[in-house]
């Protein structure tokens, strides 16, 4: 996601000259059908389609490849050299490459389309890929399936049969993608040890929104690279807006805050919820919420993840930052393995044992 802010960007420079799109690999490659590399008139270019093995040579190459429009070139990326494909580089692949000229209005279609997933605004764009006399054609559905750009000489019949085609990959000449929505990553909690969690999540192209009722923190120049610095009213977590498909990190080291927070969340079922804290602490937390929305405790623990982020061992603010983006990350790639998770049963066991209780006082005690 962060490459498509940067294609973008340089796109919107101005300069662009070539667009180039991985659409299909045979074997082993260094990156996945749908990675981009978008090329100026000056050389410079913003994102990739190989480890750097094939860049070289399409900088060198791209604005000749496309004199007579969009082409797809075939590239080897095994150790032996064929006259048929180039050349080989090692990584035990094939790969076919999109090159089409930025002027087009395909490609200029794509890009604001790209620019526009960028604001939420999902897509899918269906490409019919140039050879053997057919030129590039692009048609590109919203979100609700209406279409935003269709390419000159598409009839309603191709474009209705390119709606049976909403899913990734290649079909019989037509390469098929969704533009997603960057993931978004809401940070409950504006404390210095949250400044690291943004910008790791900035790294990865998220769009980060960090709120905190303490107005003194919640200050958008201590978290410059956020989408938004917000202070949480009455209303709490319930006036931001958070989707089903939000991440979301509490961590304000409130207990009073936390428990508030934690309560008008959880209703909002958003598909990943990290509560940072000690368990005999979140044991209580998540014990109190239960009672006050009237859930068991277990359909509180499905919803969420405590102790927050994945044991990967270190210590300090940059440390718990990377084990709490891994687990975010594992989750909203499917990828999520062992976790540490509380359950209703450990709940129970550590209020059992009074370690909530004694935190509760102590944490108390401290912010009064």
């Amino acid at each position: 996601m962060r490459e498509r802010r940067q294609i973008v960007r340089l796109w919107r420079q101005g300069n662009a000259a070539v667009l180039v799109t991985l659409v299909r690999v045979a074997g082993s490659s260094y990156r996945q059908v749908g990675a981009r590399l978008l090329l100026d008139t000056k050389g410079k270019y913003a994102g990739t389609i190989s480890g750097g093995c094939l860049e070289t040579e399409l900088t060198r190459k791209a604005a000749w490849m496309v004199r007579d429009g969009a082409t797809v070139e075939r590239y080897s990326t095994a150790f032996d050299d064929t006259e048929e494909i180039p050349f080989g580089l090692g990584c035990g692949g094939i790969v076919d490459l999109l090159v089409e000229p930025a002027e087009s209005l395909e490609c200029r279609a794509l890009m604001e389309a790209m620019e526009d997933s960028l604001r939420g605004n999902e897509a899918t764009v269906v490409t019919w890929l140039p050879g053997e006399g057919k030129e590039l054609r692009r048609v590109i559905f919203g979100s609700d399936g209406g279409v935003v750009f269709a390419s000159a000489g598409l009839d309603q019949e191709t474009i209705n049969s390119a709606r049976g085609l909403l899913a990734g990959g290649r079909y019989e000449g037509r390469f098929v993608e969704e533009l997603r929505a960057p993931q978004r990553l809401f940070m409950l909690g504006a404390g210095d040890d949250a400044r690291p969690l943004v910008s790791m999540a900035s790294l990865l192209g998220w769009s980060v929104i960090v709120a905190d009722g303490r107005a003194q923190l919640a200050r958008a120049e201590r978290f410059a690279e956020a989408e938004r610095v917000v202070t949480l009213g009455e209303a709490g977590a319930s006036e931001l807006g958070i989707r089903r498909s939000d991440a979301v990190v509490l961590m304000t080291h409130s207990y009073e805050q936390d428990r508030e927070i934690l309560a008008s969340l959880l209703p909002m079922a958003p598909g990943y919820v990290g509560l940072l804290g000690a368990r005999h602490r979140s044991s209580l937390l998540v014990s109190e919420a239960a009672s006050r929305l009237g859930w068991t405790v277990a359909e509180c623990c499905e919803l969420i993840h405590a102790p927050v982020g994945l044991d990967l061992g270190g210590e300090g603010p940059e440390a718990i930052a990377l084990a709490v983006i891994a687990e975010v990350q594992a989750y909203c790639q499917g990828k999520i393995g062992i976790s540490r998770r509380l359950t209703a049963e450990s709940i129970a066991r550590q209020i059992e044992l009074g370690g909530a209780s004694r935190y509760l006082q102590m944490q108390c005690a401290m912010e009064q």
